[in-house]
């Protein structure tokens, strides 16, 4: 069988798999057996699946995700974001598009601290999105900045997929967590041009308001409750950065100072922590069943020899090294419109891990650029899963409206991806000091 042909009829199966509603991780094992039986006639290699799997699922590399889950679980439950919802709010001041930059702000921060895009964009939409359409605020943009900043929750650290994607590329975890930290803060700042842009060229979607009777002091006095939460990002950052720590042992660290941060507060109680535990679990629970029922699918394809001979098909095409750049991030971002983040990595980083060496990128900047252009696949339409979880608590507003809300930030990420794509130098800077 031709390697091209074995290599589109996986990828189709394995679609089709998905278009079932099967779950992703039967998706993943059903093919895995069926291509082992294909390759060898039988199935006597199922031992290596299993012996993968055990390999996979016991690496303490993956504990990380977990820790980094229980962070943001303790954070939200515990309900100290309220904190920092009002230091947010009180440093703005009486700015035009003032909750479109609390927006902004807070969901980046809450992304820093929680990694988890579907959660930011959930909370953010059931407390902040009611106080926004009270106020005359544009629908549409107030969507839009929730999707935007949420969607910066994989890229700044601590970050889920990040882990996800270095245990899968064989790249330094704790690079490619710190290599997300000046591109998700640039496209941070130009979602916040855009929003103050266009609210100053169109007033009526931006209306002032004023914050009466608060003088600086109180607002600074508001803002200085909040600075605590600061020493969890600086843990985290500040460990591995250092190299004290490694990702794991740092996200362990970020637990355990945001546990005290809460009970200083006297938000943290034994139910809040149980709940936090039992949800972590699920969350981890599903996430490394997909792991470890898919890390075969990159031995399924060597062992048919389908990804030597597809590099030795893409170099031999002698394309331009842009033009080549190009159609490996617009696969994925075209993908993403109808395949689950995760399982696409799973599914692409085999292939194009062995390409990067064949065609000389830097590992850290492709992969950094690949995350971002996962983040982003989470708010394309039509099956973006943060467009579902800010529709989950929207329920006046179709999905058509959530869709139209998405697309001008949709633009200002490929901006800033290709920006990204020509100076290098932006994010590999801060890793270079690790």
């Amino acid at each position: 069988m031709e390697w091209y042909v074995l290599l589109i009829g996986a990828f189709v199966l394995l679609i089709a798999l998905f278009a079932t509603g099967l779950p992703i991780f039967l998706s993943f094992l059903s093919l895995n057996i069926l291509g082992l039986y294909l390759l060898s006639g039988n199935f006597n290699g199922v031992t290596l699946i299993i012996n993968s799997m055990f390999s996979n699922a016991t690496s303490v590399s993956l504990a990380a995700i977990t820790l980094f889950v229980l962070l943001g679980e303790l954070l939200f439950r515990s309900g100290s974001v309220k904190i920092l919802f009002n230091a947010v709010d009180a440093l703005i001041g009486n700015v035009r598009a003032r909750l479109y930059v609390v927006s902004i702000v807070l969901s980046t921060v809450f992304g820093a601290l929680s990694g988890s895009a579907m959660a930011v964009a959930a909370m953010m939409g059931s407390s902040l999105l009611p106080e926004m359409r009270s106020r005359s605020y544009d629908r549409n943009l107030s969507m839009g900045t929730i999707l935007a900043g949420s969607s910066l929750a994989p890229i700044i650290p601590p970050s889920v997929m990040a882990i996800v994607l270095g245990m899968l590329s064989k790249e330094s975890i704790a690079a490619l967590l710190i290599a997300g930290i000046v591109p998700g803060l640039i496209l941070s700042a130009v979602f916040l041009i855009y929003v103050v842009v266009r609210s100053m060229l169109d007033p009526s979607i931006a209306p002032v308001i004023n914050q009466e009777g608060r003088s600086w002091g109180e607002r600074l006095g508001i803002a200085f409750r909040a600075s605590p939460f600061l020493l969890i990002i600086v843990t985290i950052i500040g460990l591995i950065l250092a190299g004290i720590a490694t990702p794991t042992e740092a996200a362990a660290m970020g637990c355990f100072t945001a546990a005290i941060i809460c009970a200083f507060y006297g938000n943290l109680n034994w139910q809040t922590i149980s709940e936090s535990l039992k949800s972590t679990a699920s969350t981890t629970a599903m996430i490394m069943i997909i792991m470890v029922c898919s890390v075969s699918f990159s031995q399924l394809l060597n062992m048919s020899g389908a990804t030597f001979k597809l590099v030795a098909w893409a170099t031999d095409l002698a394309l331009p090294l842009v033009v080549m750049f190009v159609v490996l991030q617009a696969l994925p971002f075209v993908l993403c419109m109808f395949i689950d983040q995760i399982a696409l990595m799973i599914m692409l980083v085999p292939l194009y891990t062995p390409l990067l060496d064949a065609l000389g990128f830097d590992p850290l900047w492709f992969w950094t650029l690949f995350l971002i252009n996962m983040s982003l696949g989470g708010i394309t339409p039509p099956f973006g899963y943060t467009l579902f979880a800010l529709k989950g608590v929207v329920p006046d507003a179709s999905i058509q409206d959530v869709y139209r809300a998405a697309v001008p930030f949709i633009g200002l990420f490929m901006l800033v991806m290709a920006f990204l794509a020509l100076f290098p130098g932006i994010i590999l800077f801060v890793p270079s000091f690790l």
